[in-house]
């Protein structure tokens, strides 16, 4: 079974309800969200990581924010991670960045994690191991499926840097090497 037979199989199995959106191909979050035509807020992006003591696992993140490296190594007790390249991604997930979906086992073969910040919120939409596809439904129906492990809150409002002023970003705040999300380490949220 492919990662998307085994979420539609869960999902199916679960009987709580869902909407199953057929859209445009989307990457990232922003993109699918606009593809989806849902709001921003709702979108829960997935970005794969490989962390010491934990192995392989998916970070499920509201596609408004983006991962703080120093609360995400207290959040889960950890000194090091990284995120997964694109092709890591394909050879390890089976799927490709920007359509791995907010699961752990059994439809990815990682631990899955997330913050009680995201749990917060209503509703949420996804990548259903697909660019083109998404799932949208109520958060405490995916937490009863998903089963995610609630860590503390590890992330900070994602602002696109044309709309960050230089003068508030101040030097002594650059992350760390392993604490930048490269390019396609997300899943369309």
């Amino acid at each position: 079974m492919t990662p998307a037979d085994r979420l539609h199989a869960l999902l199916a199995a679960s009987g709580l309800p869902h909407a199953v959106l057929d859209h445009a191909e989307a990457v990232s979050g922003r993109d699918a969200a606009a593809a989806r035509g849902t709001p921003l807020g709702i979108g829960g992006k997935s970005l794969v990581l490989k962390i010491d003591r934990v192995g392989l696992a998916v970070l499920v993140v509201g596609s408004d924010r983006r991962v703080d490296g120093r609360a995400l190594r207290k959040a889960l007790g950890v000194q090091r991670y990284r995120f997964l390249a694109a092709d890591e991604l394909e050879a390890l997930v089976g799927l490709s960045p920007g359509a791995v979906p907010p699961f752990g086992r059994p439809v990815v073969d990682a631990t899955l994690f997330v913050g009680e910040d995201l749990l917060a919120r209503e509703e949420i939409a996804f990548a259903a191991a697909s660019r083109t596809r998404s799932i949208r439904m109520a958060s405490a129906d995916w937490r009863a499926v998903a089963q995610p492990t609630v860590v503390p809150s590890f992330t900070v409002a994602d602002t696109p840097l044309s709309e960050t002023p230089l003068s508030d970003t101040p030097l002594s705040d650059t992350p760390d090497a392993d604490d930048r999300q490269p390019p396609g380490s997300e899943g369309g949220g």
